[in-house]
């Protein structure tokens, strides 16, 4: 899958379909080694059939064990176990480790890392049905997915979540583009937000987005540019009835890079590091 790339940025794979452990995992670590930058998504009903057996799956759960046990609704706890599974198998194959060596944690606002692995950034959105990871080499990555037919124009998310240029725009527009238009603005504005790790902290009418087509470029309150020349905003269409947004920093650190766990330090230094007879 050749990367879409816009004016500045780093470049961006529209996401990709995995449908359980089985991957196929081999485009995405391609995706990654090739852009520094992916993006996957996976269908809650393709993976209930690989966390019906809760015992198995603990193990690859670590940490997030003890948070599934505090969950009560049925249908929370299935999400919450896929979600987590999909985003251990995605992490895994970034680093080329096992999913259960993958130690997720957690900032004090709820954005997940990779416990020791620096060297790559994640991010999780899930809805009812359809979980997204995303993953970096570059920089920060943040991604949301939301129902691309959630209704949203009329309820007051234009005065909750819109800066005055963009509800100048979205006043042009009519009743069906408007609500398409509020939820790309919505789920752009959680990525970036999870992508610098503030969540639902960083007022979202403080800071808006020009729309031109997949892509989308940070504006200030009144519209104009808000020079963010290392970041790309973009979004997609999944399964013609989702919408997914990500917002991923290049920080610099390029892309190809090697992830894997085994060479993050190199061999000679961890020698002089471990050497005890000087």
């Amino acid at each position: 899958m050749a990367p879409a790339s816009p004016a500045a940025g780093p470049p961006l794979c529209r996401p990709r379909a995995v449908v359980g452990p089985q991957g196929p995992w081999h485009s995405v670590h391609d995706d990654l080694s090739a852009t520094g930058v992916v993006l996957v998504y996976g269908r809650l009903a393709q993976w209930l059939p690989h966390i019906q057996d809760v015992a198995r799956v603990r193990p690859v759960l670590g940490r997030d064990w003890h948070r599934y046990q505090t969950l009560t609704h049925p249908r929370a706890k299935e999400r919450f176990l896929a979600s987590r599974l999909l985003l251990r198998h995605a992490a895994a194959v970034a680093i080329e480790t096992a999913p259960d060596l993958v130690d997720l944690a957690y900032q004090p606002g709820g954005r997940p890392f990779v416990r020791g692995c620096d060297q790559i950034d994640i991010s999780l959105s899930h809805t009812e049905e359809v979980m997204v990871v995303g993953i970096t080499s570059r920089g920060r990555v943040g991604v949301d997915v939301e129902l691309a037919a959630r209704r949203m124009a009329g309820t007051g998310s234009e005065a909750q979540g819109c800066t005055p240029y963009e509800r100048q725009r979205l006043d042009a527009a009519d009743g069906r583009d408007r609500n398409d238009t509020l939820v790309r603005l919505w789920t752009l504005k959680e990525a970036y937000s999870k992508a610098l790790g503030q969540g639902l902290r960083f007022r979202f009418t403080e800071f808006g987005f020009a729309l031109d087509g997949t892509w989308a470029r940070l504006v200030g309150p009144d519209g104009r540019d808000a020079g963010a020349d290392d970041w790309v905003f973009a979004t997609f269409a999944v399964d013609g009835k989702y919408v997914v947004s990500a917002a991923v920093q290049d920080a610099g650190f390029g892309g190809g890079t090697d992830l894997s766990v085994q060479t993050a330090l190199d061999a000679g230094l961890l020698d002089a590091l471990l050497d005890t007879t000087g």
